[in-house]
């Protein structure tokens, strides 16, 4: 049986590691944080924010309510507060997507 690389996922990632994803300053997701109830990152005792994979799902349903689709603060919350499943729901169909047309493109470079 042939060793197969697994994925590693972590548990947590901070702050810095968070803001390079996203490709945004450390401010703005303290900033979110403040502003959205579903981003809760622990803390640990020097007080540093450490985020879950599903803090980081809750990111990405707000940026893209933000930056993608135009919403207002206001209206992000409110859109999140009626329908965070299916918000979640419709994020993650766009990521696998996003991800298919990445490998496509490779394939297609490597011909």
């Amino acid at each position: 049986m042939p060793y197969k690389e697994r994925e590693i996922n972590k548990l947590y990632y901070t702050m810095g590691e968070v803001a390079a994803m996203f490709d945004v300053n450390t401010s703005l997701i303290r900033f979110y944080e403040k502003e959205f109830d579903v981003l809760k990152p622990k803390k640990n005792k020097k007080g540093n924010r450490l985020f879950t994979p599903e803090d980081l799902e809750n990111l990405r349903v707000i940026f893209h309510l933000i930056r993608d689709k135009g919403y207002t603060l206001n209206g992000a919350k409110e859109h999140l507060k009626n329908n965070l499943g299916d918000t979640k729901d419709n994020q993650r169909v766009i990521d696998s997507l996003e991800n298919l047309k990445k490998f496509l493109l490779e394939v297609r470079d490597a011909l």
